[in-house]
């Protein structure tokens, strides 16, 4: 069994309350770690808490929009003064506003991406990374270490119809991860991102079971993954045994970029 030396670590999820997010911070709490969930589901957050403080874990959350700098410096601020280091923060916290640039048909335009959905998703899945980040790395420092681990996705490296504005966010979190990873790395942060596939969460397990199967057939293990295979790499990029990894994309996949 590997030695993730994690126990006793503060670890910050963003957008802990479901999926990714829920199955990582219970993964992070399962070995020892302490789990601060952020989350704009305040009610979906208790009740994880409640469940790592049931294991025996120790567990924190704090409603905290991503988006908002007031909000992420304040989280930040109060989870220094209750554990007194911050060791870990997976940048989870993501959502869509899918649509098409221009959808066209007969000749017209029939509808295009808002500035309302771009902005939106570039202020939670951009901005939020970038604003946690900054306001974590300054604790790492003084600590002298600390991991930093960003959700990225397939689309972030390959482009997807309809999500202009999650594509763009995902690509640009993988070159954030590797500047950061030039910065930090002197003060021993090791800076990762993770790019999933088709994981089934409840945003895609409400899509309709036609848009499911293709997303299965384009998957060379022919099926989706699950949260809990995400959380696993997160988990093993934080330990000890990644220690010497840092400004790389690993994505988790099932192969899907050779499905393509």
């Amino acid at each position: 069994m590997i030695e993730t030396g994690l126990a006793g670590k503060v670890v910050i999820v963003t957008g802990g309350a479901a999926g990714i997010g829920r199955a990582t911070a219970l993964r992070f709490a399962s070995e020892g770690a302490r789990v601060a969930a952020w989350d704009v589901d305040s009610e979906a957050a208790e009740a994880l808490i409640g469940e790592i403080e049931k294991g025996g874990g120790e567990g924190h959350f704090a409603t905290v929009d991503v988006a908002q700098a007031s909000q992420v410096e304040a989280a930040v601020a109060a989870l220094i003064d209750r554990w007194g280091q911050i060791d870990v923060l997976v940048n989870n916290a993501g959502i869509l506003r899918d649509s098409q640039l221009v959808k066209w048909k007969d000749g017209e335009v029939v509808s295009t991406m808002t500035d309302e959905a771009f902005d939106a998703v570039i202020g939670v899945n951009l901005k939020g990374v970038f604003l946690c980040a900054r306001a974590v790395a300054p604790h790492m420092i003084r600590a002298g270490s600390g991991a930093i681990l960003n959700a990225s996705s397939v689309v972030g490296l390959y482009g997807n119809f309809g999500q202009t504005n999650y594509a763009a966010t995902k690509a640009a979190v993988i070159n954030m991860t590797r500047s950061w990873s030039r910065e930090l790395g002197r003060f021993n942060i090791r800076v990762n991102a993770v790019a999933p596939g088709f994981i089934a969460t409840e945003i895609l397990k409400s899509m309709p079971q036609k848009i499911l199967d293709g997303m299965v057939q384009h998957t060379p293990l022919h099926r989706m993954g699950t949260p809990e295979e995400i959380a696993e790499v997160y988990l093993w990029l934080a330990s000890d045994a990644a220690s010497y990894v840092s400004g790389t994309v690993i994505s988790v996949d099932g192969g899907l970029v050779v499905g393509t």
